[in-house]
């Protein structure tokens, strides 16, 4: 799909990444079409899994998560069936926002969302009493420079 993308696909998703709420109104006037043609449009993006479920933002910090750690995580076992044990303890639990497998020294990085620091230890203490892991290196966020969910879609 992504060779199918025209500028006015790319305009839409640059619409809807800055604010999904906008009527198809507004999304046509500012990309220069009209709704029934934008509609369509969103339409064929979905289908094709351009354009996945919609979601809101929500503020973590108002919600009282003050505390973002990055957890650097490295294992000894690398069996699929450790592997699959791993992922659905992550996959279960809620503070964990984003898990990556990484190439290099260290093989996953997770990014967990949670009160504190006490919270942290307590997120911790599950994870390593469900799977074993060799090395846990967690760093504390201390400021977010940058957040972004909108992806960069060439329209420069």
């Amino acid at each position: 799909m992504p060779s199918q993308l025209d500028d006015i696909d790319r305009k839409i998703l640059a619409e809807l990444q800055e604010d999904a709420s906008q009527s198809l109104d507004v999304i046509a006037g500012k990309v220069g079409s009209s709704k029934t043609p934008v509609w369509n449009r969103i339409r064929k993006m979905r289908e094709a899994g351009v354009i996945g479920p919609q979601t809101v933002i929500v503020d973590a910090e108002r919600l009282g998560l003050e505390a973002c750690f990055f957890v650097l995580i490295r294992t000894s076992e690398h069996e699929a069936d450790w592997q699959d044990k791993f992922l659905a303890t992550l996959r279960a639990r809620p503070e964990v926002l984003e898990a990556h497998r990484l190439a290099g020294e260290i093989d996953y990085i997770l990014k967990v969302r949670v009160a504190n620091a006490r919270a942290y230890d307590t997120f911790y203490q599950a994870l390593i009493s469900e799977v074993k892991i060799f090395n846990v290196t967690a760093l504390l966020s201390m400021e977010e420079i940058k957040f972004t969910t909108s992806l960069p879609l060439g329209l420069d």
